[in-house]
């Protein structure tokens, strides 16, 4: 099965033939235009512009604000795309009349300046200033969108939340809402290979470490030599002379864990937490005309899907559709076990395409007559339509010893030591986000989560639907005064096949709750990870977690069972919490339960 859209109902008119009725019809110029744009600290920002060829007129611009290198330099004789991230929005876009405006973020690529963090404040006065270049140039209309894939899908949040008034609508691609809480610190575990992985991927970029670079599958073309030097620059100099400012950038692992409270203020910098690299602390500063389009996939990291629900959720005052799909990191691969083919064959482009067209280029194309959410039911192999978010009711099944139950059993205890080896392995959400080329989902997780203790539901009497975020509601006791605590769910079919669904994270010392704030609204309890608000426990005392496992959309198929696993570690992807001293988990059964958005599935 595929994830393609043209044989679902969920769409009045699916993105793929609306593409069709499409075409191209201007030409991408052999070269973008080129230069350098100053920014009022004199720092000077690379800045290509690919403007449509046989465009009558000004146009609407798209803008991409990147770490990743606007354009490489190609060796004499090499072959290959140039813009490796940037080419699919160029070849969509620029043909049906858009400018896309590709810019190096300061400190990377041919730019000046040195990263001082992770999404710099200062990236976000840069986007105000190309958002001014953008309208004084003779090819714009003075409106403005914004896209990307990740880090350049949370700059399109920060250039909206700068209240421009030509920027009319933005498409956060698989991108965070809360860099701490959706990206490094899910659950508050630290992912500690993440960071460091992420660490060698920007030294081999901003250093222009081709050695290093080379390694990276995204980037192994050979041909590709480095960042592409703006016109101006034709011997070079000038791009040598920005990548020796790059070697004083930020390291991502101390950075990172000189954040080690969401929104703690640096010890050097009391203006400067988590909350200044998250678009959610800027998000009040979009103005309400701003249409926005959140974007995720089911294997988006660790915490992407839940950044796109709180996007949606939060930003309900403004124009706003969420669509999440059998997706990885940028829907590279199609992650569902069912799937036809690896690649996505969802026309993923050409639903940007009709959104901007509806939002920025001012085009009537039905996309505000169609349900503002849509997801893919993996194992149905099918899309769905919603109104609203979420789109299932929860029902609770109580532990009792070994199983899962509609009734509460009576007190109970079962102790689970933490084995501090355990891993869920290379094959897993975790590889994508930090650029590793992954193909292939939890292949082996028989294996591995049979190393759990498991708590199994009765077979299914129907196929049954899983979607949103299935809750944890724990009462559990530690032997050590901190825990990680690590709760799987898998289908177990009816031939005894085991595989995985979903997890969620939670690190004990933050389980106390707290009311949403207006910034991340969210269907799951929220929690603010304030150090103010950690807590350690108390070694043999019970108290309540509740663990919120990642968004998901899973047909469990008639006869299968829903499995509950529990783990303390995760040795190849988090921090080892406590250090040396593997926590005994105990769950109090009768006060133990799952809470599950589960309905009947109807083909």
């Amino acid at each position: 099965m595929a994830d393609a859209d043209l044989n679902s109902t969920a769409w009045r008119v699916p993105p793929s033939r609306y593409l069709e009725g499409r075409p191209a019809e201007h030409a991408v110029p052999a070269r973008p235009i080129s230069c350098y744009v100053t920014m009022p600290d004199g720092c000077r920002l690379a800045v290509d512009a690919w403007v449509p060829e046989g465009a009558t007129g000004p146009v609407p611009a798209v803008l991409i604000h990147t770490p990743y290198y606007r354009r490489f330099a190609l060796r004499p004789g090499g072959q290959g795309e140039c813009s490796p991230n940037a080419g699919r929005f160029r070849d969509m876009l620029v043909p049906r009349g858009y400018a896309l405006v590709v810019v190096d973020i300061r400190g990377t690529g041919a730019s000046f300046g040195t990263r001082d963090s992770f999404r710099s404040p200062r990236e976000r006065e840069d986007a105000r200033e190309i958002a001014d270049w953008i309208v004084a140039q003779p090819w714009s209309d003075g409106r403005i969108g914004a896209t990307g894939i990740s880090y350049p899908g949370a700059a399109s949040d920060f250039l909206a939340s700068t209240g421009h008034p030509a920027v009319k609508a933005i498409v956060p691609l698989f991108a965070v809402w809360d860099t701490w809480s959706d990206h490094y610190y899910p659950g508050g575990v630290f992912l500690n290979r993440l960071a460091q992985v992420y660490d060698e991927l920007m030294v081999a970029m901003d250093h222009d470490r081709r050695d290093l670079l080379s390694k990276v599958s995204y980037f192994s073309n050979p041909d590709l030599a480095g960042p592409m030097p703006v016109d101006e620059d034709a011997d070079g100099a000038l791009l040598r002379e920005a990548v020796k400012q790059h070697l004083g950038n930020f390291r991502m692992p101390d950075f990172i864990t000189d954040l080690n409270f969401r929104e703690q203020k640096l010890p050097y910098d009391s203006g400067f937490s988590s909350a200044n690299i998250s678009p959610y602390s800027v998000c009040k500063s979009i103005r309400r005309d701003v249409a926005i389009y959140a974007v995720s996939g089911w294997m988006d990291g660790v915490g992407y899907a839940n950044s796109a629900i709180a996007r949606y959720l939060t930003m309900q005052g403004n124009p706003t559709h969420l669509l999440l799909g059998p997706w990885d990191h940028g829907a590279r691969c199609n992650v569902s076990p069912w799937r036809g083919r690896i690649d996505p064959e969802f026309a993923l482009l050409g639903e940007l395409l009709r959104f901007f067209d509806e939002y920025l280029m001012g085009r009537t194309t039905g996309l505000r007559e169609e349900s503002p959410i849509h997801f893919f039911s993996m194992h149905g192999e099918t899309w769905q339509e919603a109104a609203s978010w979420p789109p299932v009711p929860p029902t609770r099944l109580h532990l009792a010893a070994g199983a899962l139950q509609p009734a509460a059993v009576n007190g109970g205890e079962a102790a689970h030591p933490t084995d501090f080896s355990f891993s869920s392995g290379s094959g897993t959400r975790y590889e994508r986000i930090a650029a590793i080329n992954a193909l292939d989902y939890y292949t082996d997780w028989q294996e591995r989560q049979a190393a759990l203790p498991a708590y199994d539901s009765a077979p299914f009497e129907q196929a049954m639907e899983l979607t949103g975020n299935a809750i944890a509601d724990l009462t559990l006791a530690s032997s050590e005064p901190d825990a990680s605590i690590l709760c799987y769910i898998s289908e177990v079919e009816a031939d005894g096949t085991v595989r995985y669904v979903t997890e969620g994270l939670l690190r004990a010392l933050h389980r106390k709750e707290s009311p949403h704030p207006p910034e991340y609204q969210s269907p799951w309890p929220f929690r603010t990870y304030h150090r103010d608000d950690a807590k350690p426990l108390a070694p043999g005392v019970a108290e309540r977690m509740r663990v919120v496992m990642l968004a998901t959309s899973w047909i469990f198929q008639k006869g299968s069972r829903l499995r509950f696993s529990l783990a303390g570690t995760d040795a190849d992807h988090i921090k080892q919490i406590p250090h040396g001293r593997p926590p005994v988990l105990t769950l109090h059964l009768g006060a133990s339960a799952l809470d599950l958005p589960l309905r009947p599935f109807e083909e």
